[in-house]
């Protein structure tokens, strides 16, 4: 059983180096605590590894790839959304800070965004193929500590990245890739037959327009403060 582990280990780290999963981990870690997203990607990569490991050992099914890959398109899109909105909201500089939030609300954020996700990522189906011919639980053992390792590896990246350039740039770059990533997924489940070099020019539309449409309403709102800002004094020279 330790060749199986090691040999899962192996695998899904490299197949997880530069895959959406990372991303997802560096997005995370730049706004909660670090030991609580690596909780929550530990928590929800065993579980999704317990599904893959049962499908192809004791079942030995093919696993609906088209459905989760709408899913997973949809859990990108979300989270691509949600990162990018929030990052490109004016400043408000009478906003009082925030109290510090508990870690409970960000572990099931994460738990649950990481778990949608990866349904739908290649590890899954690799770790489903392992299974089939090895042992069942040296897969699942070995295939979670390859995943958490690569992904803390993500984490250490963004920490390091952080302390260089601004929260928000990061946020906002982050957003966006998850915009293209989940665009890319969906068009691959909906049109499986078009051509690697169209779907990515199309989903790089998505990024695109989402970051032109929130820079406007950006804009729009600094304008909207600037002329709330200077209606008191125009009113003291009628």
């Amino acid at each position: 059983m330790t060749a199986t582990i090691l040999l899962s280990i192996g695998i899904v780290f490299l197949a997880e180096l530069g895959d959406k999963s990372q991303l997802m981990a560096l997005t995370f870690a730049l706004r909660y605590r670090w030991w609580v997203v690596l909780g929550a990607i530990a928590t929800a990569t065993a579980s999704v590894h317990v599904i893959s490991v049962g499908v192809g050992y004791f079942l030995g099914v093919a696993l609906p790839t088209r459905a989760i890959a709408f899913a997973a398109a949809l859990t990108f899109l979300a989270v691509g959304i949600w990162t990018v909105r929030e990052h490109f909201a004016p400043e408000d500089p009478d906003d009082e800070p925030k109290p510090p939030r508990s870690t409970r609300a960000p572990f099931f954020i994460v738990v649950s965004a990481v778990l949608l996700a990866e349904l739908g990522d290649r590890t899954m189906f690799a770790t489903a193929a392992l299974a089939t011919d090895n042992n069942w639980f040296g897969v699942w053992i070995g295939s979670t500590i390859g995943m958490v390792a690569a992904d803390a590896l993500a984490i250490g990246v963004g920490i390091l990245v952080g302390k260089h350039l601004p929260e928000r740039l990061i946020g906002i770059g982050a957003g966006l890739l998850f915009l293209y990533f989940g665009a890319a997924t969906l068009l691959s489940a909906a049109l499986p037959d078009l051509a690697f070099a169209a779907s990515a020019a199309i989903a790089a539309a998505a990024p695109a327009l989402a970051g032109a449409l929130l820079l406007a309403r950006r804009r729009g709102g600094v304008r909207r403060a600037d002329e709330g800002a200077t209606e008191p004094t125009d009113a003291r020279h009628r």
